[in-house]
């Protein structure tokens, strides 16, 4: 079995490596090998409580009440957050919750509005 990529024009199993650039025999489709590396690097996915996937600019609700670290505040259920930004790490949400502030949450604690 190749570990050569698939052709991204047509799937053809049958690329080879020139230099610095795959080709596909069957379509004559080039390609930067760097591009391929950088295409077949996953996609870290988020998804909600329920399953569902976010993306950047999402409405959220709280599914579960969250105690603020170092407050006495809490983010009750129901709370809906809107334009979540995705970012790496632990807690994988940062928003802006009203009358609240800044603040970063966990997907799992979170459904897509």
């Amino acid at each position: 079995m190749s570990s050569l990529p698939k052709c991204p024009k047509c799937s053809s199993e049958y690329t080879y490596e020139d230099g610095n650039m795959y080709v596909c025999p069957e379509c004559a489709h080039e390609w930067a090998m760097i591009a391929a590396e950088e295409s077949s690097e996953q996609q870290r996915v988020v998804r909600d409580a329920y399953g569902n996937v976010l993306n950047d600019g999402d409405s959220v609700t709280v599914v579960k009440d969250l105690k603020i670290k170092g407050s006495t505040s809490v983010v009750k259920v129901g709370t809906k957050v809107r334009n979540i930004r995705l970012i790496e790490g632990d807690h994988d949400i940062d928003c802006k919750i009203d009358g609240i502030g800044a603040m970063q949450l966990k997907s799992e604690f979170v459904k897509k509005a």
